[in-house]
C-alpha cells in the first residue's frame, strides 16, 4: 500500500527540507560516541562515494539513446518503469557500485542511482526546452513580442503551462553564454547524445554540488 497522498489534476509533489545542527553521533554496532567532526568526516566520505558512483552512471548513459529510453517510461519489454528513479535504472539494468575493496549498504547505492536517474530524466526536458528556445530565438532576448512569446510556448515542452520566469531564466543563461564565449546561439546547445568528456564532467559536477561537496578528496 502506497503512503503517498493522491494528487489532483494540476497538482505536484514537493519535498521540504530543514537544516539541523550536527552535534554528535553513535556507531550503531559498537555504541561508540563520535564527535561532530568525526561524523562530518564520515558523511563527507559517503557523499563523495555516492557522487562518484552517480558520476559513473552519468558518464555511461549520458547519450541520446539512453536518455530517450528512460524518458519513454517503458522498458525493453514494454512494461512501465517505476516512478522512483533508482528503481527505473535497475529495471533497465543500469547499475553502479562502490570501488573494489569497499562495501556499503544497498541504500548508499540507491542514493547514487536516484541522483543519476533524476538528472538523466531531466536531461530530456532541458534539452527540449533549450532546443525550443534556440529555434525561436527573439530579436531582443530581453523583451519578447507577443508573437515571439506565442512561438516559444509552441516550441518548448509543456509551453502552455510553463511559467514565464523559467523561459526568461533559460534565455538569460543562453544569452550570457553567448556573451562570455562569443559564439553564435545556434551552437550553444550541446546535444545530450554527445559522449564528450565535458558533458559527463558537467553532469558529475552537478551531482557533487547537489551532495554539498565540490568533488572527491585527493
Amino acid at each position: 500500500m502506497s503512503r503517498r497522498l493522491p494528487l489532483g489534476e494540476g497538482e505536484t509533489a514537493r519535498t521540504a527540507c530543514a537544516r539541523g545542527l550536527l552535534r554528535t553521533g553513535v556507531v550503531e554496532k559498537t555504541g561508540q560516541v563520535l564527535s561532530a567532526t568525526a561524523v562530518a568526516e564520515r558523511v563527507g566520505w559517503a557523499a563523495d562515494l555516492v557522487s562518484d558512483m552517480a558520476a559513473g552512471l552519468l558518464a555511461e548513459h549520458w547519450n541520446t539513446a539512453d536518455v530517450d529510453l528512460l524518458a519513454s517510461g517503458v522498458d525493453a519489454e514494454g512494461r512501465g518503469l517505476p516512478s522512483q528513479a533508482w528503481m527505473a535504472l535497475r529495471r533497465l539494468g543500469w547499475t553502479s557500485g562502490p570501488p573494489e575493496g569497499v562495501r556499503v549498504n544497498d541504500r548508499v547505492v540507491r542514493m547514487a542511482q536516484e541522483q543519476a536517474g533524476r538528472l538523466l530524466r531531466s536531461a530530456k526536458w532541458r534539452a527540449g526546452l533549450t532546443a525550443g528556445l534556440l529555434a525561436t530565438w527573439p530579436a531582443d532576448p530581453v523583451r519578447r513580442t507577443p508573437g515571439e512569446w506565442d512561438a516559444v510556448r509552441a516550441a518548448v515542452p509543456d509551453g502552455g503551462h510553463l511559467p514565464s520566469g523559467v523561459i526568461r531564466s533559460r534565455t538569460r543563461q543562453i544569452a550570457a553564454f553567448q556573451r562570455r564565449h562569443a559564439r553564435s546561439h545556434a551552437r550553444r546547445c550541446v546535444r545530450v547524445g554527445g559522449r564528450t568528456p565535458c558533458g559527463a564532467d558537467a553532469a558529475a559536477v552537478r551531482v557533487r554540488r547537489a551532495a554539498g561537496h565540490p568533488g572527491p578528496r585527493r
